[in-house]
């Protein structure tokens, strides 16, 4: 794959593998706090954030935990759980 400089590129083969049972946190998104910037979505190395209706979705299928969304976040609209603490599943 070639890296264009200061573009976005597709994602890996994340997406033809589902996460695994390692996981152990997961991203819980507060909505009051979530402004659809779209940072998130753009940070995250496996594209499982996308923005809808201004509000960021997370595909907990491909999610590997990594919490990169929520440091990125500048609204503190993310924060990393637990897996058993989530309240995607």
């Amino acid at each position: 794959m070639k890296l264009n400089i200061g573009g976005i590129t597709e994602a890996g083969l994340s997406k033809n593998n589902k996460t695994g049972t390692w996981r152990y946190q997961i991203p819980f998104i507060i909505e009051d706090n979530c402004n659809g910037c779209g940072l998130c979505e753009i940070f995250c190395p496996d594209s499982c954030l996308t923005i809808i209706n201004k509000l960021v979705s997370v595909d907990t299928n491909y999610c590997k935990g990594c919490g990169i969304c929520a440091i990125e976040c500048n609204q503190n609209a993310i924060i990393m759980q637990s897996e058993g603490e989530s309240s995607y599943e």
